[in-house]
């Protein structure tokens, strides 16, 4: 019986070792864990009534022999059993027993010690925000915790195996090395500690090229250094490596090549020599300034060529005439500016960049232009369906032609010796225009396009449709310009406003046997909102009832009353299914429907009509018949003073509950899902008993109107005789 039961419990250990608490089926007595280590397990339980002391037995799991046993007051309600074994599943039992030596309850846990604790071989520091740790296995541990402590406060980290590595630490400290061993069971105590400090940090340098042959660098302290190593060479390995040390914070490097990429690292050491973190960065020196610049001009554009120089990533040609300056951007050895018409000797210079910074710039090259584009162009209407449109004189300019072209592709244009022109324009449209100076040398080249766009469009003719009782959908059809609608509707101090981009919008929440004053405004991004739209006059159609409430009568007959609705003489509610219609009209707040089918989703609606016919349909929350009443109830007698009652369920899945009053005693009983018969035990006889079956649901008590039939239960001698029945209960709804 003993391996048996040993087998047993090792099956147990495995399927519930990570379980913490087991209830006792059948008293409720429960044990639950609060702490693991490798050598002890801490217990907690709820005091149970009756029990004058408690027994807690630990037995190892597959150890022979290794047992623990304790005895705890009734005042004791938690303990922790010492002495175990790390790495081990054990049975823990724990008896509640009373004053007697009788035991009340018991329960049973199955729990595994954390595994034992591991030792550190050697803690070290490589970087500045890390230490690596080493450690030999621990048997059954799946994983280890290590801890850096500085202080009161610390860093953890969950590694699989060794070495593991506490990261996020700070540099140039000493911690508290600790590690724990890990399994399913908890956490061992932590290990024995080690000392290990992190190195420095690496010095953060600020890198700049002064000029095309120097690079200067600049750091902060290093908290904890002694001094600095900073090393420079070319990054393509050409040329030698030079290296300083020095205990400043800045260092200027010389005589470098222009345009050149170099590798910088750079690290701290401390009193001990010992070096920190290094730092690597990558710098160019900026480049030489470019050489022989050709400056050519041809109609319009100015194009500037010249030599490539060594280390250059982009070239700026400047060109300026008295506070102007045009700039070109480029790669490339050549550059085109365009747009030089400003009757402006130019003078132009080449720029050299890399990401060190630019060289200096190239002697300037003077170039002469011809007349610039007309400027300070401005647009307006200056009454509605006109626009005007001015510029300020050019030098040099002899004339000048505005065109004017629509976003419907129509152009026309304007010739005039003065600085303005006037030109017709429509609502809804947007005008694109360029204003061009002419005199002996030809035209000027294309300045600044300007565009303008006219206010939208007004809708026309737009409906307005009731669908609620305080709602109405407004449509019309789209206009040119308009990029939103403003739907407002207006009664006395009250005002509702929709916007959209599509040509309707519902108006919601108004208020019931209202004139409102509807109007409809365009709006666009571009101008703004047309307020010359005209309105529309709109009353509303009586409101629907704030609330609906149905009752079910009986399985067949529903009633439904409601709130009576603002302007609504006449009401027609209506019950539907796909198992048919239940309609009714009147006058009244109120209706009685029958032809009801129990256990149905009914979709429930109501019109409310007012006096002249204006009709609003409310929809409510959908309403579902009651479960139906089960058939054929009958009593049977069964030996032993039991009853059985018996019926045919309309529903296989349904719960049913069965009731039996007498003047002896109430009976109740509820058998599960699926089953049509009830058995009650131990049933007085000699009594007449009323029998109610009905169903069971979530939403409430138990249906009233389900068949009330009664039975006489005779005795014979001191059992059950006969059951006879005798007919329906009086009290029963017809």
């Amino acid at each position: 019986m003993c391996g048996a039961k040993s087998k047993s419990l090792a099956f147990t250990g495995l399927l519930l070792n990570c379980l913490e608490m087991i209830f006792s089926a059948n008293t409720g007595f429960s044990v639950s864990l609060y702490d693991v280590t490798s050598q002890s397990i801490s217990l907690r339980w709820p005091k149970f009534s009756g029990a004058s002391s408690y027994r807690v037995t630990a037995t190892a799991v597959n150890t022979v022999g290794h047992s623990l046993l304790a005895h705890f007051s009734d005042v004791t309600l938690k303990a922790t059993l010492t002495s175990l074994i790390p790495n081990t599943v054990y049975a823990i039992q724990a008896e509640a027993i009373d004053k007697n030596g009788i035991i009340l309850a018991e329960t049973q846990i199955m729990q595994s010690t954390a595994p034992d604790i591991p030792v550190i071989d050697q803690a070290y520091s490589k970087l500045s925000n890390s230490i690596t740790v080493e450690w030999r296995a621990v048997p059954g541990a799946t994983s280890y915790m290590l801890t850096a402590q500085d202080g009161d406060s610390f860093i953890e980290t969950v590694v699989k195996n060794s070495p593991g590595t506490v990261t996020g630490l700070k540099p140039a400290t000493l911690y508290r090395i600790t590690i724990r061993s890990i399994n399913s069971g908890g956490k061992s105590q932590p290990s024995p500690f080690r000392k290990a400090k992190t190195v420095l940090a690496a010095p953060i340098l600020s890198v700049s090229s002064l000029s095309c042959d120097s690079i200067a660098l600049s750091w902060k302290a290093v908290y904890m250094a002694a001094g600095f190593s900073v090393s420079l060479m070319r990054s393509d390995g050409l040329g030698r490596m030079l290296r300083e040390n020095t205990t400043n914070t800045s260092l200027i490097f010389t005589n470098l090549d222009p345009g050149t990429l170099y590798t910088i690292k750079a690290y701290a050491w401390n009193a001990n020599g010992m070096p920190g973190d290094d730092f690597t960065y990558n710098q160019r020196t900026s480049p030489n300034a470019p050489a022989d610049v050709k400056v050519a001009f041809n109609s319009g554009a100015l194009r500037v060529s010249w030599m490539p120089t060594e280390g250059a990533l982009t070239y700026t040609v400047t060109a300026s005439s008295g506070l102007l300056k045009l700039k070109c951007n480029t790669s490339s050895s050549s550059c085109m500016v365009p747009s030089l018409q400003c009757s402006s000797e130019y003078y132009v210079s080449v720029t050299a960049y890399n990401d060190a910074g630019s060289s200096k710039p190239t002697d300037a090259v003077s170039l002469k232009t011809i007349p610039c584009a007309p400027v300070n162009i401005s647009i307006e209407e200056d009454e509605l369906g006109h626009l005007l449109v001015s510029w300020s004189s050019v030098s040099f300019g002899h004339y000048y032609v505005v065109f004017v072209k629509s976003d419907d592709g129509l152009e026309v244009h304007c010739n005039t010796s003065y600085t303005q022109c006037h030109f017709q324009s429509d609502c809804g449209f947007t005008y694109f225009i360029s204003v061009f100076a002419y005199n002996k040398a030809g035209q000027s080249p294309l300045g600044d396009v300007f565009n303008y766009t006219t206010a939208p469009c007004c809708p026309s003719d737009f409906r307005a449709v009731f669908v609620s009782s305080d709602t109405v959908r407004v449509t019309w059809a789209p206009v040119r310009g308009a990029d939103l609608y403003e739907t407002r509707a207006a009664a006395w101090s009250t005002v509702v406003l929709c916007n959209d981009t599509a040509p309707a919008c519902t108006l919601s929440a108004l208020q019931c046997n209202t004139r409102y004053r509807i109007t409809v405004h365009s709006f666009s991004e571009a101008r703004g909102s047309n307020t010359s739209c005209a309105p529309k006059h709109v009353a509303t159609a009586p409101c629907c009832p704030n609330d609906l409430i149905l009752t079910q009568v009986t399985q067949s007959v529903t009633n439904i009353s409601w709130s009576a609705g603002k302007g609504a003489q006449t009401y027609v509610t209506t019950l539907e299914s796909p198992k048919g219609q239940a309609k009714c009209r009147t006058l009244q707040n109120y209706c009685l429907l029958g032809c009801i089918t129990c256990g149905t989703n009914y979709t429930v609606s109501l019109k409310a009509i007012s006096e002249t016919g204006l009709t609003s349909s409310c929809t409510y929350q959908g309403y579902s018949s009651s479960a139906c009443c089960p058939s054929g109830v009958k009593l049977y007698r069964l030996s032993n003073n039991g009853i059985r009652v018996f019926w045919r369920a309309s529903d296989e899945t349904m719960n049913y509950s069965t009731d039996l009053h007498g003047s002896k005693g109430n009976f109740t009983c509820t058998p599960s899902a699926g089953r049509s018969h009830c058995d009650i035990t131990e049933i007085p006889c000699g009594d007449v008993y009323t029998v109610v079956v009905a169903p069971l649901t979530d939403k409430g008590p138990k249906l009233t109107f389900c068949p009330k039939k009664i039975y006489s239960v005779t005795c014979s001698g001191s059992s059950v005789g006969m059951v006879i029945y005798r007919g329906k209960s009086n009290a029963e709804h017809i």
